[in-house]
């Protein structure tokens, strides 16, 4: 006997669920908008000051607007309802987004490094002036952002993707800002190939960080949060049921977690029945104890245990 939670694939009662990203997609919208402003005064800033810095950190807000940009589109494709070729319609598609975003900022990463370097080890002159001003500004708009994004971004990789991106930008546009000062107070011309290294540090963790947890979901491991021993022991715990075996936690994406069982039962519960009530049990106890919003049981007899290929634990 197999039987889904409601809003599973098996079943025939699936409802809508909207994923973390969704449900923040207008704020993304405003840090875009914002994102996109602030780039193009950077790249403007340094074209005027001559500042590596304002050009690594317009640099990576283009890679952070484009980030936005997937995550949005990914958010729009994970609304699409479930089909039977796709069960769990296109949710999948924001944890690709977020490898893609994760990879790009990586890139990013590695070009600010190369380039700050050589440009502290051979610096060209810098109006330091322009150069502050600009930082000052993509400080505050950073700020706005990181405050627009700051309550989505422990439910969404997207989001918290997004977020990371302009926490790095807010620390990026610090170290124009003392590279600025440097300048401004003691001449020191290799200030602003500094503060782009400064910029590249702060990119390439993040872009791992990201990707670890993009990793994570790909590679179909339990989701944090989840003790599937702890699992197996509320769900043995239960009358009537004897053993679970090929039990299975994974996430489909961000704020979806996803939980299978094969449940064995007692053969007087399952010969009388009472198979029902179990079921029924299983679901109060996963809502109960767990995050664990979709759930698929087996539920099998006693009896059938010599047949089943036990290839999980």
């Amino acid at each position: 006997m197999s039987a889904g939670h409601p809003g599973t694939p098996g079943t025939g009662h699936g409802h809508s669920h909207g994923t973390a990203t969704q449900a923040g997609r207008g704020r993304l919208t405003v840090v875009l908008a914002i994102t996109l402003t602030v780039m193009a005064v950077e790249v403007a800033g340094a074209v005027v000051s001559g500042s590596v810095a304002l050009l690594a950190d317009a640099g990576h807000m283009l890679t952070d607007a484009g980030g936005v940009i997937l995550a949005l589109i990914a958010a729009r494709l994970a609304a699409r309802p479930a089909t039977a070729s796709a069960t769990f319609g296109w949710q999948r598609a924001e944890i690709l987004a977020a490898l893609v975003n994760g990879l790009v900022v990586a890139a990013v990463g590695v070009i600010v490094l190369v380039e700050g370097v050589r440009r502290a080890l051979d610096p060209p002159p810098v109006a330091a002036g322009p150069m502050l001003a600009v930082a000052v500004l993509g400080l505050v708009a950073n700020a706005v952002s990181m405050r627009l994004l700051a309550a989505g971004q422990s439910t969404s990789l997207n989001l918290r993707g997004a977020y990371l991106e302009v926490l790095g930008d807010l620390l990026g546009s610090l170290a124009v800002i003392v590279a600025a000062v440097v300048l401004l107070t003691t001449g020191f011309a290799a200030a602003d190939g500094i503060a782009s290294v400064v910029i590249g540090l702060l990119i390439v963790p993040r872009a791992v960080a990201l990707l670890r947890d993009v990793a994570h979901v790909l590679l179909e491991a339990t989701p944090d949060g989840v003790d599937l021993d702890a699992v197996r022991t509320h769900i043995v715990g239960l009358p009537g049921v004897v053993d679970v075996h090929d039990l299975h936690a994974w996430t489909i994406t961000s704020g979806v977690p996803v939980l299978s069982a094969h449940v064995v039962v007692s053969d007087e519960v399952f010969g009388c029945g009472a198979s029902g009530g179990v079921l029924d049990a299983l679901h109060t106890c996963l809502s109960g104890h767990f995050d664990v919003e979709h759930c698929t049981f087996q539920l099998e007899p006693a009896a059938h245990m010599a047949h089943e290929g036990r290839t999980h634990a």
